[in-house]
């Protein structure tokens, strides 16, 4: 396998081709956020995940592909500064769950909730809530067919070395609870997570780590 997830601002996309769907990630803007573009093999069609910064970059990413949905993963400014942007240019619909809704530049065409799926092309994603580093922080799971493994966008929520950033300790409890229950506790540990900044990991080599996240409290 060639893709590595390691992007840099400024320089190319990763592109990772998987059966049934291909998975584009590059890193915009001064924040280095991570954007990523899925397209189903089969259809042509794509979502892009996280419209961050850079509209200009965001629609080369996206070429020729036929991008239906863009979903934002929480309402942080840094994570949806293009989203007006590559939204005129391409008519794609929006969607964020309902509680970080308010905070996007633009109208939201669909809020999801826990347990909700979200289709590109003939691939589904499945909602998964976190709470804690924003109230509608979301992720999102493909569930490879055959080889493919499972595969999860987590935005702010889960990074290599902890959770996202939290502004209480009740904020903390709760984010690490959902974490822990909603995709340690459901997901392979082979399964690759891909951040809404930095370097991508997998749920095995986090795993070890819960209990230190848990005891220093962030």
């Amino acid at each position: 396998m060639s893709y590595t997830g390691d992007v840099e601002v400024g320089g190319a996309a990763d592109v990772r081709e998987l059966p049934g769907l291909t998975i584009a990630k590059v890193a915009v803007s001064e924040m280095a956020n991570n954007a990523y573009l899925l397209r189903c093999t089969a259809t042509g069609q794509a979502l892009l995940v996280d419209a961050a910064a850079e509209p200009d970059t965001l629609r080369g990413l996206v070429g020729d592909a036929d991008l239906r949905t863009v979903v934002t993963t929480h309402g942080h400014w840094d994570h949806h500064r293009a989203l007006p942007d590559v939204v005129a240019a391409t008519g794609a619909r929006t969607v964020a769950h309902a509680a970080d809704a308010g905070d996007l530049p633009v109208p939201v065409d669909r809020t999801v909730a826990h347990g909700d799926t979200v289709e590109v092309g003939e691939q589904v994603l499945e909602v998964v809530h976190l709470r804690g580093h924003t109230p509608g922080s979301i992720a999102l799971v493909w569930r490879g067919s055959g080889d493919a493994g499972t595969h999860v966008l987590t935005g702010d929520s889960l990074f290599p070395g902890g959770v996202g950033k939290t502004w209480s300790a009740a904020d903390f409890t709760s984010l690490l609870a959902d974490v822990e229950e909603r995709l340690f506790g459901a997901l392979p540990d082979d399964t690759w997570v891909y951040p809404g900044h930095g370097k991508d990991t997998t749920l095995g080599a986090e795993r070890p780590s819960l209990p230190e996240w848990r005891a220093r409290g962030w």
